[in-house]
């Protein structure tokens, strides 16, 4: 009864960091509201898109509101591209331009209503989107699968370790390795294929996700050797809190970025 009760709590902290994780992050779509002619309507806004295909905006409002974006390289001087939005059947759509790897576009939207009178949507603060090669599915869902397990072994080892009951050293150990593979070893394959490059972290980078992985690796490694002969719980206790703290902030601040202007990727 008391495994049960640690591992529904360990399902719990996981399933509630990752959903944290997610919807904090730059690259979920960006929720906002707009009114048109009296109505209010609901937009959630694209702030990822792989690079093998323009991006498609698509707002879900009546058939006689027009609408146009307005687009611009990020971090460049330069004028607004203006892309005029058709009705596709069901919803008003747009296209952004396809960009290189860790390209990014920030985008505004202006809606208009039957009369002429205007609404924009995001114009005081435009929406940033950034482009990524393809990923395949081979090798993303393994490591996001793989991530997810190794954070859940975490936070029950903690939780047993806190217990002092159960087998908090085996899970300790399952964890790291986990957190090995999917890591430092998926992780860096991940990048390679949206950005280019295997490992953007220190000592080459100050990319956020590579680094804070090589911190939570670095606890559990030092966890799991301080408990090879004697029982050290507060190391496991520690890297377990470590590995929740790190996996809580935002998938993908501070991550690549292309430099327009020189051609070359930065972090941070």
């Amino acid at each position: 009864m008391k495994n049960f009760l640690f591992w529904t709590i360990a399902v719990i902290i996981t399933v509630a960091a990752a959903m944290y994780q997610r919807m904090t992050g730059p690259t979920y779509p960006l929720k906002t509201t707009a009114t048109v002619s009296g109505s209010e309507y609901s937009f959630a806004l694209k702030r990822s898109q792989t690079n093998t295909h323009p991006c498609m905006i698509r707002l879900e409002v009546p058939k006689e509101v027009s609408g146009t974006i307005l687009y611009r390289r990020f971090r460049v001087n330069e004028e607004w591209t203006a892309v005029e939005m058709k009705h596709d059947g069901t919803k008003l759509a747009g296209e952004l331009p396809s960009q290189p790897a860790a390209g990014k576009l920030e985008y505004y939207i202006v809606l208009a209503d039957p009369s002429g009178s205007e609404t924009a949507v995001m114009k005081e603060k435009p929406v940033v989107i950034r482009f990524k090669g393809n990923v395949p599915a081979v090798i993303m869902i393994p490591h996001i699968l793989i991530m997810f397990f190794a954070m859940l072994l975490s936070n029950l080892a903690g939780i047993t370790a806190a217990a002092n009951t159960g087998s908090w050293k085996k899970y300790g150990r399952r964890a790291l390795w986990l957190l090995l593979a999917g890591g430092m070893v998926l992780g860096p394959l991940v990048q390679k294929y949206a950005f280019g490059e295997l490992w953007t972290g220190i000592p080459f980078g100050w990319d956020l996700t590579d680094n804070k992985t090589l911190i939570a690796v670095f606890a559990w490694v030092l966890a799991v050797v301080m408990n090879r002969r004697k029982e050290r719980r507060g190391y496991i206790i520690a890297a377990a809190m470590i590995l929740l703290l790190v996996y809580s902030i935002p998938h993908s601040l501070f991550g690549s970025e292309l430099d327009y202007a020189t051609g070359a990727m930065t972090q941070g």
